[in-house]
Order: structure tokens, then C-alpha cells, then sequence
């Protein structure tokens, strides 16, 4: 009808409130993300994938402004890729992130998103990079979005150095599960992406096929 006040969704910046999360183990790394994005209060995609390929075995996790993040992540995939053919062989992770962290702290002030940069290569092995405003940083776990506030305390009790390939999807999968409980702004279904050596692997976790906790 002419003269309602439209929906205060429609002038809301899409964002991606969400939970990633990456990890090391010994020979690759995997990437785990929940699917819901929201626009204010309401939920505007239940099922995006906020794994996004920079490369054949690099990976990032997307959090923050959904518009911002798949530019920077599109942005990096065409540098990745004109870089790779220059120096004739893969592109190592740290490539990825520094690219990444150049982009966020350029253009600081213009976009708002924070990307977690996770892959293997020859050189390093398996790696996973935080990246926020201009800050670089290397580490064995990174947990981000808006959901990571409310499992901070259950990745640092059960994360151990040595885990398995196995072990640490399902660490992956409990915490996005704890978090898409509790998160208002994370839910719907758990994407993970595991990398090595060999190749990359992607799965898909439905919502009510996640693991669940005492107070579920």
C-alpha cells in the first residue's frame, strides 16, 4: 500500500553474522562455516557457502558484510591466479593471506569484514592465517564471526597439538554446532572443506544431522 513505512530489512547492509572456523592438523587443514545470513533481524540465505576458493588448495572463511568479503575474496582468487602463471607453479598460503591483509588495510575504513585464510602447500604444509584490519597472523586455530564469542572457551579446553585429519573435522563440526545454538546469527547447515597434499574436500552437514549438546 502506498504510504507503509517499508521493512527495515530492505535498508540493512547484508551481513554475514555468522561462524568460521580453521585448524591445522598434520599434513593440511579444515575449514568450517555455518550458512545463515542475515540483513538486520532477519534472515535473508539460509544456505550460502562462506567457504570461498581463493586457489586449488587455499581457502578462505567469510565473516562480516557479505558484499565486502566476496569482493576481497574475488579480488585475491584474479591475483592468485595472474600470480600463479608468473611464477609457474601453485601459489604458497602466505601469498593468499598477505594479499588479503593488503586489501583490508587499504581499505579500512571502506569495508568490514574479517577473513580467515587456510591451505596447504609444498612448502609449509598445511597453514591457517587470521587476517583483521591489517594484522597477520599465523595460527594453529582461528575461530571468527559473530558466533566465535560463545566457544572461545570450548576450542581452547579440547583443542590438542597432534590431532588427525578425522579429529579435527569433528572438532570443526562441534564447535560451529555450540555456536549455531546459541548465535542467533549463525545457523542453518555446516559447510566444511578439508585440504592436503592430495587435493581438497568439500562437505555439506545438514542442521539436523549436527551433533547435539546437553541443553539441546
Amino acid at each position: 500500500m502506498l504510504g507503509e513505512a517499508e521493512p527495515q530489512w530492505l535498508s540493512e547492509e547484508v551481513k554475514t553474522g555468522t561462524t568460521i572456523i580453521a585448524i591445522e592438523f598434520n599434513g593440511g587443514v579444515v575449514l568450517g562455516s555455518d550458512s545463515r545470513v542475515s540483513a538486520g533481524a532477519s534472515v535473508v540465505n539460509r544456505v550460502m557457502n562462506k567457504l570461498s576458493p581463493l586457489h586449488d588448495k587455499i581457502y578462505c572463511a567469510l565473516s562480516g558484510s557479505a558484499a565486502d568479503a566476496q569482493t576481497i575474496a574475488e579480488m585475491v582468487n584474479y591475483q592468485l591466479d595472474v600470480h600463479s602463471m608468473e611464477i609457474g607453479e601453485d601459489p604458497q598460503v602466505r601469498s593468499a593471506a598477505n594479499l588479503v591483509r593488503n586489501i583490508s588495510y587499504k581499505y579500512k575504513e571502506e569495508l568490514s569484514a574479517h577473513l580467515i585464510v587456510a591451505g596447504w602447500d609444498k612448502r609449509a604444509g598445511g597453514q591457517v592465517f587470521a587476517t583483521l584490519n591489517g594484522l597477520l597472523t599465523r595460527q594453529p586455530f582461528a575461530v571468527g564471526g559473530s558466533g566465535s564469542s560463545y566457544v572461545y572457551g570450548f576450542v581452547d579446553a579440547e583443542y590438542r597439538k597432534g590431532m588427525s585429519k578425522e579429529d579435527c573435522q569433528q572438532f570443526v563440526v562441534n564447535t560451529l554446532s555450540l555456536a549455531m545454538n546459541r548465535d542467533g546469527s549463525s545457523g542453518g547447515v555446516a559447510y566444511l572443506v578439508s585440504i592436503d597434499e592430495h587435493g581438497t574436500e568439500e562437505k555439506v552437514i545438514l542442521g539436523n544431522d549436527l551433533p547435539t549438546f546437553f541443553d539441546q
